[in-house]
């Protein structure tokens, strides 16, 4: 699919949109089916509802995070195929966000209360990074699925054994995450200083503890 070359306004029009739909209204329709959608679903008890709905819960503030992430480093961005890529990238976590709330209300809760606040921090972090270069902004991409696809390996440890809608989801998540960071390093992604890396690392052991609850 080719994208046209976008105005500023056109930029902050999209931007204005995807915060909205992403913050504000529900994430509504996916553009792809969604991986659990033909898996019957399990006999779960309360409690290992409430602790499948609650890593949900983290995964989908990751989604929201990651549509910043990837509007804050394509709204920098300089060269029009890398902004491409990173708009490609947010159609894909957009619809990992549908498919984790489909899954919380699924399981007879709501996401995180706090989305908001991800997404400001998350996309002042992609344009502050994105304004250092390109180089940059996909090394901060780079980084970032490296550490969601270690998160969601772990879920994968953590999710009830027959919760299979949830197993399926978070399978399919950390497959196109890998494939994001991939992506990424081939466009030549900078390598992070470890101080970064372990400030990263930081902030999301807060995110995922706190989305787990609220």
């Amino acid at each position: 699919m080719e994208y046209r070359q976008l105005s500023p306004l056109d930029k902050l029009l999209i931007g204005a949109n995807n915060a909205l739909r992403t913050v504000v209204a529900p994430a509504g329709r996916a553009t792809r089916s969604n991986p659990a959608g033909k898996i019957a679903d399990s006999d779960l008890n309360a409690k290992q509802k409430a602790h499948a709905a609650g890593l949900m819960r983290v995964n989908h503030a990751g989604e929201v995070a990651a549509q910043a992430l990837y509007q804050g480093h394509a709204s920098i961005a300089r060269n029009k195929s890398i902004e491409a890529q990173m708009q490609r990238a947010a159609d894909e976590e957009f619809d990992h966000l549908a498919w984790c709330e489909q899954r919380i209300h699924e399981l007879g809760f709501e996401p995180s209360r706090l989305s908001p606040l991800w997404y400001a921090g998350a996309y002042a972090i992609g344009a502050a990074s994105g304004v250092l270069g390109d180089k940059w902004s996909l090394g901060f991409i780079a980084e970032t699925e490296k550490q969601v696809c270690s998160h969601l390996d772990s879920h994968l440890g953590q999710l009830p054994e027959d919760d299979a809608k949830s197993r399926a989801i978070v399978k399919q998540m950390r497959d196109e995450e890998q494939e994001h960071g991939e992506n990424a390093v081939a466009a030549g992604a900078a390598d992070l200083p470890l101080p970064i890396v372990r400030l990263m690392r930081a902030t999301a052991k807060v995110m995922t503890k706190t989305a787990y609850w609220v």
